[in-house]
């Protein structure tokens, strides 16, 4: 089962080429040969050397790479009236979360572990928390999902986010490369899905590229750090390895193939599933993902209640509407301007958007684009969504129709829909079905172990 066998460190990018960098120190940290040193700091990259000021912007240390570690226990409040909680920490100014998705902002976040900075060749620097793999764990679970949500829910996520985790330290392992991107492009083909692999300089990224990790910021209940604790070193597994759990915030009633959003392979736990207590068929074609896209059938996602879903959701997540079923509509004028920005192709005026192949759920991964002076065809599902919108569809589980000279986009869920569905799972837990039941619903033929 590979080769964990004690909680590993792990590397997170909280943020990636800065040009400057802006924080503050909670307690005295110490570098190599400097310190200790407290209070608000900034660095920026000269010459190829990082340089690291104090809040009097009197320089403390110039160096490539630079790691802060903490010294002494000290205290931290968290948020006003909220218990405090012990250790050295480090808050970020300006940390972007939810890159490039419908929800993106900036916001300060604080972190615990070492704060490690690194120079890029471009004249960047790439912001890293090093921190022990189960506090990692405690800010996910806080982050993905509200720390108010059910436990069974909870424990489930710790499980899985933990098993993602060490699936990739472990394929990192074994792999000792790096892409930006996976696909192909041809003049008529972008081909082109995003994986782990992107990530150079640390393990994993902070944001929802890989899993949310907004440091000891989001956590406001005890109730995720008992999930990861009573979890610890658990892990799901297919066939004796530790499996590479996906998953997504609402798949729309049927899970998704992993071959639709990534590699052109089949995982056997990652198949499409009826996210259901009764069986919704698989999708075979256009009519069918019509009728299902434009229906409203049963699902544990398909849920319009107010106080669970301010239960089991982070606030910024609480403002997407309509996640089990949407809609979105453009002037065929908007459409082409959106196009021309994204995918930096000019199609001239827009004729037709054509679904060429579908997976289980109806999530379309190549999509045919025809214009006045260019036709395309695009995948995979991330890509789809991003090439349509300014910021992204929900999913690509769409219908489209042209009246008027306008574009209709019909679509269900919210995300790629690979693995557990997060909405989904949070409200079977409230119907009382336990963490192993749930992990087994979406991942199936998998075991629960422990490897630390």
């Amino acid at each position: 089962m590979g080769s964990v066998k004690t909680e590993p460190k792990i590397t997170v990018g909280i943020m990636d080429r800065r040009t400057e960098v802006f924080g503050r120190l909670h307690g005295d940290f110490r570098g190599d040969g400097f310190g200790p040193f407290s209070g608000g700091f900034s660095a920026k990259v000269d010459a190829g050397t990082i340089v690291l000021f104090d809040d009097a912007h009197r320089e403390i240390v110039r160096s490539p790479s630079i790691r802060l570690r903490g010294q002494e226990e000290s205290t931290l409040r968290l948020r006003q009236g909220k218990e405090g909680r012990s250790g050295q920490a480090f808050t970020l100014f300006n940390v972007t979360i939810g890159s490039r998705f419908h929800w993106e902002r900036t916001e300060d976040q604080t972190f615990q572990g070492d704060l490690i900075l690194l120079s890029r060749n471009d004249g960047t620097i790439a912001v890293i928390n090093e921190i022990p793999l189960e506090d990692y764990l405690n800010s996910v679970i806080s982050s993905e999902m509200s720390g108010t949500a059910p436990m069974e829910f909870l424990k489930g996520h710790a499980i899985l986010s933990r098993s993602w985790l060490l699936a990739a330290l472990d394929h990192k392992k074994k792999k000792k490369e790096t892409f930006k991107s996976s696909g192909k492009i041809t003049d008529g083909e972008v081909i082109r899905w995003y994986d782990r692999e992107e990530h150079d300089l640390f393990d994993v990224c902070a944001d929802d590229h890989c899993q949310r990790y907004q440091g000891i910021t989001k956590i406001v209940s005890k109730q995720a750090e008992e999930a990861v604790r009573e979890t610890r070193g658990m892990v799901i597994t297919y066939q004796d390895e530790i499996c590479d759990a996906r998953y997504s915030k609402a798949c729309g009633g049927l899970t998704e193939n992993f071959d639709t959003a990534w590699d052109d392979k089949q995982v056997p736990y990652l198949g499409s599933i009826s996210d259901a207590p009764v069986s919704h068929h698989p999708i075979g074609t256009e009519e069918e993902a019509s009728a299902w896209i434009l229906s409203a059938p049963d699902a544990y996602c398909h849920t319009n209640n107010e106080h669970l879903l301010e239960k089991i959701l982070p606030d910024f997540d609480r403002e997407t509407r309509n996640f089990f079923r949407w809609r979105v509509e453009y002037s065929c004028a908007e459409l082409e301007e959106i196009l021309k920005e994204k995918s930096g192709f000019d199609f001239g005026t827009l004729k037709e958007i054509v679904p060429l192949t579908r997976g289980s759920s109806g999530r379309i991964s190549r999509l045919k684009i025809n214009g006045s002076k260019k036709s395309m065809v695009v995948g995979k599902e991330l890509e789809i969504r991003r090439w349509l919108s300014r910021t992204h569809l929900y999913s690509s589980a769409f219908v489209v129709t042209v009246e008027s000279g306008r574009f209709t986009f019909q679509g269900a869920g919210w995300g790629h829909g690979v693995g557990l569905c997060q909405i989904g799972a949070a409200v079977m837990a409230t119907k009382g079905f336990s963490t192993e039941e749930i992990l087994r619903h979406y991942f199936r033929g998998i075991e629960i172990q422990k490897v630390y």
